[in-house]
Formats: C-alpha cells, sequence, structure tokens
C-alpha cells in the first residue's frame, strides 16, 4: 500500500464500530438485568406508568427508568404518554406470554456466561478454560439456559430432517433432553435415549418423566469419551458437542459413535458450523470465546468436520440450515 492509498484508507475510517462494540456489553447487562427484576413478565398485562411497575416488582423508581429507558433506546419496550410496555420482540419472547421463552437463557448468561468471561484473558493467554466447577443451583440455571437457547435448533431439527425411517435415536450429551422431545413430539413412532453425565441426568430423569414424551424416552448415565455408547440405535444426535472438544477428541468421539452402530444408521451434528476462515457466521465466530472460557473448546468448520468423518467410516449426505447461526450435518455409517 502506498503513502496515498494510505492516507485515502484513513481518510474514511470512523471509530464508530470500536465505540459500537466497545459499550455492547452495557447493552447486554442492562438486558440482563431488566429480566433479572421481572420488567418484561410485569408489562406482560399491558402498559403501566413506571411507578406502578416500580411498585410490584419492588426496584426504586428513579433506578428502574434508568433500564426502562434503556430498554427502550434498544428496543425492547415502547413508552407512550409515561407508560411503558413490552415491544413486539420482548412480548414474543420475554414477557412469558409468547410462543418461546427465552427469559432462562438471558438468566444464563447473566449468571453463568457473563462472569466467565471476566477470565477470559487468562483462557486466551493460557489455552486454558476459566470455569470452575458449578454449583447446584448454578447446574439449574446452566441447564434451563441452555434448553432455551436450544428449542429454536431443536424445532427445525424436528421439522427439516426426516424422522420417519427411524425407530430409535440415540442423543449423546443432550443436556435436559430438549432436542429429545422436540424430535419425538413431532414423530411420535420413534424412540429415544438421552446418554448424558451423572449429575446432568439426574435432572433430565425429573423433566423428562414430566414431558409429553415421557413413555418413549429412557435416561443413561455415562462419559461419551469414557464409557460404551448404548446399542441399537440407528440414528445419533450430538448437538452442541462438537464445540466442547479439540480435533483430536473429536475425531474419537465420531470414531466412538461409528463403533456403537451399523452400516446405515445416521448421524445428526447441531453445532455452530462456521465457513473455512472461522468468521462466518458471526455469532458463530464469538461463540469461540465463550466455549474457549467455559471448557477449552472451539468451533470448527463445515470442511473440518467433513475430514473427520471421512477418516472414521462416515460419508456426508447433507447441510441443513436451522435457526440462527446453527446448522446441522448429517452423516451416513459406511
Amino acid at each position: 500500500m502506498t503513502m496515498t492509498e494510505r492516507q485515502a484508507h484513513l481518510s474514511v475510517a470512523r471509530p464508530d464500530t470500536i465505540f459500537e462494540v466497545m459499550m455492547g456489553f452495557m447493552a447486554s447487562k442492562h438486558l440482563f438485568i431488566a429480566n433479572e427484576i421481572g420488567l418484561f413478565t410485569a408489562l406482560a398485562k399491558g402498559p403501566a406508568t413506571l411507578e406502578r411497575v416500580a411498585e410490584e416488582i419492588r426496584v426504586p423508581a428513579r433506578t428502574l427508568r434508568i433500564v426502562a429507558d434503556a430498554m427502550v433506546a434498544l428496543g425492547f419496550l415502547e413508552r407512550e404518554d409515561g407508560a411503558y410496555r413490552n415491544g413486539a420482540t420482548a412480548d414474543a419472547f420475554l414477557s412469558g406470554n409468547g410462543p418461546m421463552n427465552l427469559s432462562p437463557a438471558l438468566r444464563f448468561m447473566n449468571a453463568i456466561a457473563y462472569p466467565l468471561w471476566e477470565g477470559f484473558e487468562r483462557a486466551a493467554r493460557s489455552d486454558a478454560p476459566a470455569r470452575g466447577e458449578l454449583t447446584a443451583e448454578q447446574q439449574k440455571i446452566f441447564s434451563a439456559g441452555i434448553e432455551a437457547l436450544t428449542e429454536g435448533p431443536a424445532r427445525s431439527l424436528a421439522n427439516s430432517y426426516d424422522f420417519s425411517h427411524h425407530r430409535r435415536l440415540l442423543d449423546v450429551g443432550g443436556g435436559t433432553g430438549s432436542f429429545l422431545v422436540a424430535i419425538l413430539s413431532a414423530h411420535q413412532t420413534l424412540e429415544g435415549t438421552l446418554f448424558e453425565l451423572p449429575q446432568v441426568a439426574d435432572i433430565a430423569k425429573r423433566n423428562l418423566a414430566a414431558s409429553p414424551v415421557a413413555a418413549r424416552v429412557s435416561v443413561i448415565a455415562g462419559n461419551a469419551m469414557e464409557n460404551d455408547l448404548p446399542e441399537g440405535h440407528d440414528v445419533v444426535l450430538l448437538a452442541n458437542i462438537v464445540h466442547y472438544f479439540l480435533p483430536k477428541q473429536n475425531v474419537e468421539l465420531v470414531e466412538r459413535v461409528r463403533a456403537s452402530v451399523e452400516p446405515g444408521a445416521r448421524l445428526l451434528l447441531v453445532d455452530f458450523w462456521t465457513d473455512p476462515t472461522h468468521t462466518q457466521p458471526v455469532p458463530a465466530a464469538l461463540m469461540a470465546g465463550e466455549f474457549l472460557a467455559n471448557v477449552g473448546g472451539d468451533v470448527y468448520s463445515a470442511e473440518e468436520m467433513r475430514a473427520w468423518l471421512a477418516r472414521t467410516g462416515w460419508r456426508e449426505v447433507e447441510k441443513l440450515p436451522l435457526a440462527g447461526a446453527q446448522s446441522a450435518i448429517v452423516a451416513e455409517a459406511v
């Protein structure tokens, strides 16, 4: 680049993006606190004055005004004639009255992810996770938050992949079973097995026992990297598991899954699959930091997973877009 070209390049540069990203944590924290103090649920019944909401949720009116006005500025609330009301997005996804409730996801981000990112620099410098062991209460928040975050992709997978040719689905590391519930609810002849770590399996058993698919699902406790996987399944789901591990471990994981199924069985890999540069989609590139700080993991490209599949007895069938930044790679055992 010549001096003239560099000067021209600098002349069009603006710091706006720096300030927008720099202050992004403020917007996030305002949203988290609005959720925590019950602002969106208080407005679920309709417009209300600041004083009425403050009395209901027992927050000082002066400080509530700061949070509520930030929510107006960000588009989550609307204000007219001194009254506040939920905007369309908050009404649909944060009030508790809409088709999906993302409130537990915000609680997870506030209580688990946000504090974790204070250790992100340490994780980046040391190549080691910053998270310690979760308490029992934190594990509940974690599980509920992940369930809320994965509800959209779970529904998308249930509707976009043809499960009619399968009899038994094994969900490896499936958390509290949100994917299983969505899939089995949409496919009445399918049976499911959840294979999870003991501490999560205990929570999943209680959740699934109260679900509409309780009669068609079982829970087995174990570690996918240490214990044999349950056999007799013709489709296996790995949803948001690959980003926990490093490449060598992921090769071992899909190899272990292959050893547990017969030829022709399908493998569904749901994750934040990126392009070859690891920069698109943008949410996936950002989530790489979350996975590093959380468990020492990373995001991977679809091309990387295809290479691992080819080495371990699988052939790729298709790639399905799901909700948000997630997608599913479908493979078949050869």
